[in-house]
């Protein structure tokens, strides 16, 4: 067993190997604080006969690892979450690069979260533990590498920040990277400037040499022999052949604007090209000319921009494909646009809900259970690339890109405070050929504007491509699929005008300097504010009112002593509330009534329910009550639904009263003003008060600022009380009501 412990960004990390997981090629155990995960690396013995490298990651949170049962009636893990699925990612985007070309034997890494101390993100020990692993073992792997996570707090960078000091970051931003570059970074900030995120990128560095110098430290130790074998040389005859037979056919053929006609037009290149040569040379050597194919038509298109400044479809490198737009198509959603830039389209809808339509989420890293109350999901169905294939659930794909487009828009979405909707977002990709996920980010921000949605600002993205060969190299704006699949890079960066929300990039070579990531993100710069104009002529702004289907959202804040009023008995009142009225209620625990309903009517009909359940009576203020009981000694008054309070014979009128029953009776309306709260919330009340004295002008008001007969009014607090205005919804003062009825 090899170990080593140090101090990272200021807490206790341990690597270890040779522990656990010892029949696995190789393995390793990482600790930082009290998170703890274990990454184990196999290696099949025979080369895979598949057209790429079959490297697959998975990464699995154990909820053992934080305490807890898993939910639900199935009490164990099962398919991985979303979240779990965006860490596997990060670590396949990093390692993948890192294999050696022409390398094809199956390799599987698995790692455990196997303890999670809720302050720590288990992703980028992960990757670290996922390099350590592959380094220790026999496959073949030019790390090792490592990865941590840079967030600011008060203007000040913070390295591998704590769940608890990101709610305070402007910018999360995972980076991985070599000794000398940056392999992938993947992250959300709130719009910030280009030169945060290379200045981030340059504090990243920093920590990631340092965790790979401590991987060195006890590699230097266990080092082990790697796995021989042999890459597939193509023989020198069949290369001349296919170049002769075919270069100058490709160059013209991935020349075409369209897409699919350059994609039959390759191919045809290349069935032709096949045919020819298979009567000329020997069968043995039949498998290698699709090969040539391929590098040909890699060469050929990266010769072509590295040479000319001019890309397959006509533009230069920093040109935008055309962009056309259409908002609010879809009449019975909330909100909607069509965006469609070159042959990649996405039709995006917005949906507000209700707090019901909140997503529970239940991780090993909160203490207890949250909500989700905006999400963006995206769906890439086969036929927007005119493809056959089944559909078999969301694809990890599907749900990496639809985080990272959900990143670009959270930065912008209104307080919930003041915005008290569930927002969910869907992306329908109609046509794709290259950046579906920028394209969701535009859409997404267009149907939030045609959603009435107030927004900070209009969010756009851009894909950033590369093409480097040696020190030539071009950087290629809103990249097509054929660029992505034969460029060196694939760089999104969202935002608004004032800043990025939203970045993500992957590469295909071992990695990229500070200086050309730099270089990207001013090019991205131009193209997203050129998109954002674009937009603009289209919606320039959130419409003036939501859609007439969307449920409107008004909150009443009741004393929290009064939720089990409104709730009643297993929630018979709540619920006889919301048949009636068509509203839908929700009530948190501070007495926060949220309510909902598709029409001004229906939503007003509710609150004035709630209020008449949940409301309390303010001193000094005339309520015309109803006398609900009698007694030697006075009257029960009704002033508000469920809350009665005392009038006592003696203030019932002027002079002497001998009998209740002399002056009123069950069942009868009278005027009252509420006088006093005593320190036990008992309510006494006054009638004599609002009565003219004996001997005075009766056309005179009864009482200085006495209000007309049936008006409540507000007036100062008898001496002694505090001063306070009447609010609407009943004061919030003492418990009242039922506790004024106690019998002297």
């Amino acid at each position: 067993m090899h170990r080593i412990e140090k101090t990272f960004a200021g807490r206790t990390l341990s690597l270890e190997t040779g522990r656990m997981a010892k029949q696995a090629a190789g393995s390793a155990l990482v600790r930082y604080g009290d998170t703890m995960v274990l990454a184990a690396v196999t290696v099949s013995e025979n080369r895979s006969t598949l057209p790429f490298f079959p490297l697959t990651v998975e990464y699995r949170e154990k909820t053992s690892a934080a305490g807890k049962i898993p939910g639900g009636f199935i009490k164990r893990e099962g398919r991985p979450n979303d979240g779990e699925i965006l860490a596997a990612r990060i670590i396949d985007r990093s390692i993948r690069p890192l294999f050696p070309e022409g390398f094809q034997n199956e390799v599987q890494v698995f790692v455990y979260v196997i303890s999670a101390d809720q302050e720590n993100d288990a992703d980028v020990l992960g990757l670290l533990a996922a390099s350590f692993a592959l380094n220790t073992s026999k496959i073949p792997f030019a790390g090792p590498i490592a990865g941590v996570r840079v967030g600011r707090v008060e203007r000040k960078w913070v390295l591998n920040p704590t769940f608890q000091a990101l709610d305070f970051s402007d910018l999360d931003l995972v980076v991985a990277g070599s000794q000398d570059s940056i392999v992938m970074v993947e992250g959300g900030a709130l719009e910030v400037s280009e030169q945060d995120v290379v200045d981030a990128l340059g504090i990243a560095q920093r920590g990631i040499r340092e965790l790979i110098g401590i991987q060195n430290e006890v590699l230097a130790k266990s080092a082990v022999e790697k796995m021989s074998w042999t890459k597939t040389e193509i023989p020198a005859e069949v290369t001349t052949a296919v170049t002769k037979a075919a270069e100058s056919k490709i160059l013209t053929a991935i020349n075409q604007k369209d897409k699919h006609t350059r994609i039959e037009a390759v191919e045809a290149v290349k069935k032709s090209t096949k045919d020819e040569l298979k009567a000329t040379l020997p069968e043995a050597q039949h498998g290698f000319i699709g090969a040539v194919l391929g590098d040909l038509e890699y060469t050929a298109l990266r010769s072509q921009v590295l040479d000319t400044g001019l890309r397959v479809d006509g533009r230069k490198p920093t040109e935008v494909r055309q962009i056309s737009i259409e908002a609010g198509l879809l009449p019975r959603v909330h909100g909607s646009a069509l965006f469609t830039r070159g042959q990649t389209q996405s039709l995006v809808s917005v949906t507000l809900g209700t707090g019901k339509d909140a997503q529970r989420l239940d991780t090993i890293d909160a203490k207890a259970e949250t909500e989700r109350t905006f999400m963006l999901h995206y769906n890439f169905p086969p036929f927007s690339t005119g493809e056959v294939r089944p559909v078999r659930g969301t694809s990890r794909r599907e749900i990496g890109h639809g985080n990272l487009a959900e990143r670009a828009l959270q930065a912008v979405l209104p307080e919930h405070a003041s915005f008290p909707y569930t927002i969910r977002i869907v992306s329908e990709i109609l046509e794709s050929n290259g950046s579906s996920s920028m394209a969701s980010v535009c859409g997404g921000s267009l149907a939030l504007y045609d959603a009435g949605v107030p927004i900070a600002g209009a969010v756009a993205g851009v894909a950033m491509g590369l093409i480097k060969e040696g020190e030539r190299y071009a950087i290629l704006t809103d990249i097509l699929g054929t660029e992505d699949h034969l460029g060196d890079m694939d760089f999104k960066v969202a935002g608004t005008a004032a800043g990025i929300t939203s970045i993500q990039m992957d590469i295909k070579i071992q990695g990229l300097d500070l200086q050309l990531m730099t270089e990207a993100l001013a090019q991205a710069k131009v193209g997203r504010m050129h998109i954002l104009g674009e937009m603009e002529k289209a919606l320039s702004a959130p419409r003036a009112d939501l859609s007439p289907w969307a449920p409107r959202i008004v909150t009443v804040q009741i004393n929290p002593e009064k939720i089990g009023e409104l709730i009643g008995p297993k929630g018979k009142t709540i619920r006889g509330i919301q048949e009636e009225s068509g509203a839908e209620l929700t009530v948190d625990d501070s007495g926060l009534v949220t309510i909902a309903a598709v029409g001004a009517e229906a939503m007003e009909r509710a609150r004035q329910m709630v209020q008449a359940i949940t409301a309390e009576p303010e001193i000094g203020t005339v309520y015309d009550g109803k006398v609900k009981s009698t007694t030697a000694f006075g009257a029960f008054i009704e002033l508000i639904p469920g809350t009665e309070a005392l009038l006592h014979i003696s203030e019932m009128q002027h002079g002497r009263t001998d009998k209740v029953e002399d002056v009123m009776k069950v069942g009868d309306i009278v005027q009252v003003k509420l006088i006093e709260r005593d320190e036990r919330g008992r309510l006494r009340l006054s009638r004599k008060v609002l009565l003219p004295k004996p001997g005075a002008d009766a056309s005179a008001p009864a009482a200085e600022g006495a209000a007309p007969a049936g008006d409540a009014y507000a007036e100062p607090a008898a001496e002694g009380a505090s001063e306070k205005p009447r609010r609407e919804g009943g004061s919030r003062g003492g418990r009242g009501g039922r506790g004024g009825r106690g019998r002297e």
